[in-house]
């Protein structure tokens, strides 16, 4: 069968204006109906999107970002004002009242014997019970009692010498009347012992 040099003509003529517009259409993007613009397919195949920028890697305005950071999520970066700090709370019991000292321990009495006078009548000799520096007894340990009569007056002065001491403090007393010699042998042996015990 013979082949036809028409059609073959023709078939590369055709081919050859099919490739020229081809060629235009890619050169000349203003033309309309031109494949080249922003998102529309370039021979065919579709465009790449257009690259985005993230949104992190641009920096805040006004360096934001930054304060940020150093404030501690604080806007501005100022620190926030500190609270005071609460007063103790009562524990709503009272103090206990502070207990008085103790009063200090009277001094422990102690018992002193004067020296022994002698008399007339015979020997006198006074013992003394203190106190710190206080006479609380005093008592004759020896006084005359040899004849009736000197035993009647040592019964009755006695007493009243030894009650003269306490409420004297001292020997300084008065002689009981009637029984001068042994009111003075008293006396002399009260000071005796006060001499022995200070006071």
């Amino acid at each position: 069968m013979k082949k036809h040099p028409m059609r073959r003509v023709l078939l590369s003529t055709a081919a050859t204006v099919s490739g020229v517009v081809l060629l235009l259409a890619l050169k000349a993007p203003g033309l309309p109906g031109s494949s080249t613009q922003a998102g529309a397919p370039v021979g065919g195949l579709p465009a790449a999107p257009p690259a985005s920028v993230p949104a992190a890697s641009a920096p805040p305005a006004g360096g934001q970002g930054q304060s940020e950071q150093l404030g501690g999520g604080n806007p501005g970066g100022q620190q926030e004002p500190q609270q005071p700090a609460e007063p103790p709370q009562e524990s709503g019991q009272p103090e206990a009242p502070e207990q008085p000292a103790d009063p200090p321990e009277a001094a422990a009495p102690r018992t002193v014997t004067g020296d022994t006078a002698e008399t007339d009548y015979g020997p006198v000799q006074v013992r003394i019970t203190v106190a710190g520096s206080r006479i609380t007894e005093a008592s004759a340990v020896q006084a005359p009692s040899s004849a009736p009569r000197s035993k009647e007056i040592t019964s009755s002065a006695v007493p009243q010498l030894n009650k003269a001491a306490v409420a004297a403090q001292s020997s300084a007393i008065d002689a009981v009347s009637g029984a001068s010699y042994t009111s003075e042998g008293y006396i002399s042996s009260l000071q005796s012992a006060l001499d022995k015990a200070g006071v």
